[in-house]
């Protein structure tokens, strides 16, 4: 028999997808049992999803979203330079997990291989790669056009990494209101970029210039 539908949009799914995976302890074993739990119809849950894991990866990707209307509704934020706009971003991104944190802990502790369980964060990796793209100031590129670009999906694959680690150690922290995890953002964010102290680089690539035109006109 069909079931009888209710409002099953996107974030609706998401919301009653996570709730069930809470109230059970572990995810739904299949898309009937969770729209039978839920009462959807099937065939509205596949309008919005392919799968159950679909759900997965596009919670976190709901989060992301969410953090970026948030920072930009700050005047100041495109003012920021690109230090400051990751912080905002970190903040705000792990208060939004801390709201979610039953649900972020349990899916990314659910399989004992972490590399099955950071599957889900596919999507978010690409947007935050794009973002890492777009707020980067110039002042921390070189100025060399393909050195830029290499340089730039170098810091990329960092920032994804450097999110990884704080994401562990978010998950791990349990200090009151996880101030621990506000320090360890705010320490390894400015020490990130102290070290993206580019003077000595381009100069290395200026000087090396010179000396392949010194070498060519000696030819």
């Amino acid at each position: 028999m069909a079931t009888t539908n209710i409002n099953s949009d996107k974030e609706n799914i998401i919301s009653m997808y996570m709730d069930y995976t809470l109230e059970n302890s572990k995810k739904p074993a299949s898309v009937y049992l969770f729209t039978k739990a839920n009462n959807i119809n099937e065939a509205d849950f596949y309008k919005e999803f392919g799968t159950l894991e679909a759900i997965d990866k596009e919670i976190f990707s709901l989060f992301f979203s969410k953090t970026i209307d948030l920072i930009k509704k700050d005047p100041a934020f495109t003012a920021y330079e690109t230090k400051n706009k990751l912080l905002s971003f970190y903040f705000t991104f792990f208060e939004m997990l801390t709201m979610n944190r039953s649900y972020v802990s349990l899916t990314l502790k659910e399989h004992k291989n972490m590399l099955k369980n950071l599957s889900q964060l596919a999507p978010l990796r690409k947007e935050l790669k794009k973002f890492i793209g777009e707020n980067m100031d110039d002042t921390y590129l070189l100025k060399h056009e393909k050195a830029q670009d290499i340089q730039l999906k170098g810091l990329q694959e960092s920032a994804w990494i450097q999110f990884l680690l704080t994401l562990k150690f978010w998950l791990d922290d349990d200090s009151a209101g996880f101030e621990k995890t506000d320090i360890y953002i705010e320490k390894s964010v400015k020490l990130s970029f102290e070290l993206m102290n580019i003077a000595p680089i381009d100069s290395l690539i200026d000087f090396g210039k010179f000396l392949f035109k010194e070498k060519i006109q000696k030819m």
